[in-house]
């Protein structure tokens, strides 16, 4: 800085404490003054003093607390910077002090302290007379290779900011006008640096140990600064934010401060803000227009306004929303086997299904996602695989709880107009997820309620139409969004109250139960480890051997899924931790004695049936197990029921999943009337009344007469389903009726391992039904050995497992004679066989 050579400051400065910075030569800073002494020196030779001798000052850091004066030399710093006093401005708020505005002009050394009150005065000597640099001592040796390399990275750094800001363009220029060995000390003040840092360079009195001390700090700010930009490429969406130069400098009219990044101006146009948000958010045409019209409305109205709250809500939702934002998909269809296998055993069909998506995915990039709707009794997975298929694909993951909803608005949002308008749930979860592709899971689609807000299923059409929710709208928006790239999954445990205009546009895959040997493979390759570990227990503690896992499934619970079965082991988890507890708590070192132990360990096994502890692991034995989770709930009770005429099985489908169900008939005398009871509905009332016109016409056919014409002369028929709690209805146990009838009217006993289903007709007919693998399993989990099933219901074995069919007898029956001859040992041999006649059609 030349004009510094031609000054010479006094031999003797009053110095002024600072304890929040440190000033450099070629800078300029804001010091407060609050302290006793430090207002001292400004009233009597800053504000009183008329020469430009008087106002220049020694600036000095102080090393001690800025609440404690120190008279001592040593708590002063030994070098510091004599500075011009450019600005005072005093004020009395909160306290009264001054703010001054100091360039420094050059270093010095204190020699001597000569007073210390009112304000220390000291004797010092002038570090930086700059005239003795001249640009040949710098143009050969080290000095000049330091100072070419400092020159080019401020150059750099310059470079780096942006051109058009009018200080950045000035300091450029400066760059070549300012002597070099000025450099270190303007461009140390200027970068964001420690009050450390700039101390080491206050403290470098050499000119070459100066280079060295501020090029690091140079280096490393160019640094920042790269990682900043590179940082704002992989993220162009932020908001940009210039680097700024604060102009700082007033003496000799060409010194600045950088910081790194301008801190973001509070009170700035929130309009202005929002208005870059807008352009920045990748909106379609259509909601870009919508948003910019809401802006100059905005612009244009107070913020005392309450449609001003208003509008900065929906602009704000506007550009929260992922209009063109979506996530990669993952097809790599081995590893989504490999994932899908590990998730979830069985489930052949919904993995197929996803496994094929991912292949027309990857030969068609613009695949429309297809609405898949999962249905099956609970606990056998259902919301389990939506979250594993968003895994597989590599997609977010939002699920959005139906059951109960009975208002419109909570799909497709309510009108702002509304006070307390919302977007729907659809367009909350985007937002959620933040991507406009995740996989969106509509759980339990078929309990959606109805009510005087509107039918939400007619609200979903909409949504589930791959046709349609392209351009979905939703009543807070008011614009289109695309729903096109949404893979959306519904789980329902029934289709029969599921609208069927709704249902028409869903995939529906049937979620079947799980056989037994599946529940016994899921249990321990699931179950049993997440509950061991919910439970704070290790293999080495409990062992559930596989028999002991069947009888859990077969006698304490009987469901289609798995819950009930989760739940009874974790019944036998919470019991072994007890044991577990007790024996980390009473070792057989602190029991009074060895006698005393064994005492111990007897009766807890007696109390139990468990092995006591330290003994481990515990292996849970049938005892055990009837210790733990009391007498069995169910038990097998089929060939008690079949002992007497008049008793048949019949197969029922349940959402919980299949069922057996007992139909039993008696005969009393009476004048030929039918009574019903086990809370029927009417479809199997007309089953009941169907059965009975078959073999009334049919009786003297089957040899039912008994010497009259009318098998129910004179006598009274009760039929009865038990469990008549439970409401029953459905096609399905016509055959079952008839069987139970003809066992009655005839006396002989239908065989106790057959089970039966399927409608009849007026003439005799067998006709198909539905929930064929859910009855099939629950035939094959009671131990039943046939099972007779409508001839056109063939086709539906294939579903079952191959283990399963192997286990069964099938008995395929297109006609009320093929039923009977299989239900009865021996056949039920009529007197007289129709022929049958060929169709001329």
């Amino acid at each position: 800085m030349s004009s510094n050579s031609g000054i010479q400051i006094p031999s003797r400065l009053p110095l002024l404490c600072t304890h929040d910075g440190v000033l450099l030569p070629g800078s300029t800073m804001r010091i407060s003054v609050d302290t006793a002494r430090n207002m001292h020196l400004v009233k009597s030779r800053l504000l009183k003093g008329t020469s430009l001798k008087s106002t220049i000052i020694g600036v000095i850091p102080n090393t001690r607390d800025p609440e404690h004066d120190s008279d001592e030399l040593p708590s002063l710093h030994s070098i510091g910077t004599a500075g011009l006093a450019v600005q005072v401005v005093g004020s009395n708020w909160p306290k009264p002090h001054y703010t001054l505005l100091i360039t420094g002009l050059c270093r010095f050394r204190v020699s001597q302290l000569l007073r210390e009150k009112p304000f220390p005065v000291a004797e010092v000597e002038q570090l930086d007379k700059l005239e003795q640099y001249t640009e040949g001592d710098q143009a050969d040796g080290e000095l000049g290779e330091l100072s070419q390399r400092f020159y080019q990275a401020a150059v750099q750094l310059v470079g780096m900011l942006d051109m058009s800001v009018p200080v950045v363009a000035k300091l450029r220029r400066l760059l070549d006008s300012l002597p070099k060995e000025t450099l270190p000390d303007v461009l140390a003040a200027m970068i964001r640096t420690s009050n450390k840092e700039k101390l080491q360079v206050l403290d470098a009195v050499d000119l070459e140990e100066r280079f060295k001390k501020a090029l690091p700090l140079l280096t490393r700010q160019i640094e920042g600064l790269k990682l900043l930009q590179k940082t704002r490429k992989l993220r162009p969406d932020d908001d940009k934010r210039v680097l700024a130069i604060r102009k700082g400098g007033v003496f000799p009219g060409r010194q600045f401060s950088l910081d790194e990044e301008e801190e973001e101006d509070e009170d700035g146009d929130d309009t202005a803000v929002l208005e870059k948000k807008v352009k920045a958010a990748a909106m379609p045409e259509a909601a870009l227009r919508v948003c910019l019209k809401e802006l100059k409305r905005l612009k244009k109205m107070p913020q005392s306004m309450p449609d001003y709250a208003l509008t900065r809500n929906y602009l704000e939702m506007m550009v929260e929303l992922p209009w063109s934002k979506s996530s990669t998909d993952c097809l790599d269809i081995r590893a989504a086997r490999v994932l899908l296998d590990n998730d979830h055993y069985a489930m052949e069909k919904l993995k197929r299904r996803v496994l094929e998506y991912l292949a027309v995915r990857q030969l068609k990039s613009t695949l429309k996602g297809p609405i898949l709707c999962f249905v099956g009794p609970p606990g056998v997975g259902k919301t389990s695989v939506g979250r594993s298929i968003a895994r597989t694909l590599g997609r977010e993951f939002h699920r959005i709880a139906l059951g109960g909803v009975c208002d419109q608005s909570d799909i497709r949002g309510h009108r702002r107009t509304y006070v307390g308008s919302m977007p729907g749930r659809i367009i909350n979860g985007l937002k959620t997820v933040g991507v406009n592709n995740p996989v969106f899971l509509l759980d339990e689609v078929d309990k959606l309620g109805k009510s005087l807000q509107g039918d939400p299923a007619a609200a979903l059409l909409e949504v589930l139409d791959p046709e349609q929710n392209h351009s979905f709208t939703d009543h807070y928006l008011n614009v289109p969004f695309d729903l096109s790239q949404v893979l959306f999954i519904a789980t329902a445990n029934t289709t029969a109250t599921i609208p069927p205009a709704l249902l028409d546009r869903m995939e529906v895959l049937q979620v079947q139960g799980y056989t037994q040997e599946e529940k016994v493979e899921i249990a321990h390759r699931h179950l049993i480890p997440h509950q061991l570990e919910q439970h704070g227990l290790t293999p080495q503690q409990l062992q559930i051997p596989q028999d002991t896992t069947k009888d859990i499934i077969s006698k304490y619970t009987r469901e289609a899924g798995v819950r009930s079965l989760e739940r009874k082991i974790g019944a036998i988890c919470r019991a072994v931790a007890v044991k577990v507890a007790e024996g980390h708590k009473v070792s057989r070192a602190e029991l009074p004695s060895e006698q005393h132990a064994d005492q111990n360990t007897e009766n807890k096994e007696e109390d139990s049936g468990i092995a006591a502890p330290p003994e481990m692991p515990i292996v849970i034995d049938p005892i055990a197990l009837k210790d733990i989770l009391g007498p069995p709930v169910f038990e097998m009770e089929v060939s008690e029921r079949l002992t007497l005429p008049g008793v048949a099985i019949g197969l029922a489908w349940t959402p919980m999943g299949g069922e057996i169900m007992f139909v039993e008939a008696s005969r009393m005398e009476g004048e030929g009337q039918l009574t019903l009871t086990g809370q029927l509905g009417d479809v199997m009332k007309e089953s009941a009344h169907l059965a009975i016109s078959w073999l009334r016409s049919n009786a003297k056919t089957y040899l039912l007469t008994n010497g009259s014409a009318d098998p129910l002369e004179g006598t009274d028929i009760h039929l009865h389903f038990p469990a008549g709690a439970v409401t029953k209805d459905g096609p399905s146990a016509g055959v079952t009726i008839v069987t139970c009838l003809a066992s009655l009217l005839s006396g002989r006993l239908v065989r106790s391992d057959v089970a039966m289903t399927g409608e009849i007709t007026l003439r005799g007919l067998v006709l198909p039904v539905g929930g064929i693998k859910d009855k099939v399993l629950a035939a094959h989990r009671a131990n039943l050995k046939r099972v007779i099933i409508p001839k056109r219901n063939e086709k539906d074995l294939e579903e079952i497992p191959p283990h399963v069919r192997a286990d069964l007898d099938f008995v395929f029956a297109s006609t009320l004679d093929e039923v009977l001859n299989a239900a009865f040992d021996g056949g039920f041999p009529a007197a007289v066989r129709h022929p049958e006649v060929a169709s001329k059609l």
